[in-house]
């Protein structure tokens, strides 16, 4: 990758699933992403559909720190060191979600990306 392009993490988050996915700012091409959609994640997801009482969200922060864990891993096969967060999207989200997709920007930094902005978010 170019060392003057940045990168931009964005999360798309519902009750269902959670998907980050990071982008050039030059391009808006989507280089890396990984989603609790994925086939590893369906066995996990099919438990809780059944469980009673039923549970509304389908993921956790558990599921948001493996989800950043296979996109870290993601972004150092295409080389990229570091990545870029729209802190205001992320200051304008519920606070119960903040709270959860915390983990997935640690474990994000855990495999060696660097999350600009995230500093600056009130967990």
């Amino acid at each position: 990758m170019a060392t003057g392009t940045s990168h931009l993490l964005r999360l798309l988050l519902s009750c269902r699933k959670i998907t980050a996915q990071v982008t050039t700012s030059t391009t808006n091409t989507i280089i890396a992403m990984a989603s609790s959609s994925e086939q590893e994640f369906a066995k996990l997801c099919k438990a809780k559909l059944n469980r009673v009482p039923r549970r509304r969200n389908l993921w956790d922060s558990k599921i948001a720190y493996r989800v950043g864990e296979k996109l870290g891993d993601r972004l150092n096969e295409v080389g990229v060191c570091k990545v870029e967060i729209d802190v205001e999207e992320e200051v304008n989200r519920p606070v119960h979600y903040r709270k959860m997709v915390k983990p997935l920007f640690e474990s994000v930094e855990f495999k060696g990306i660097t999350v600009i902005g995230a500093e600056k978010l009130d967990f």
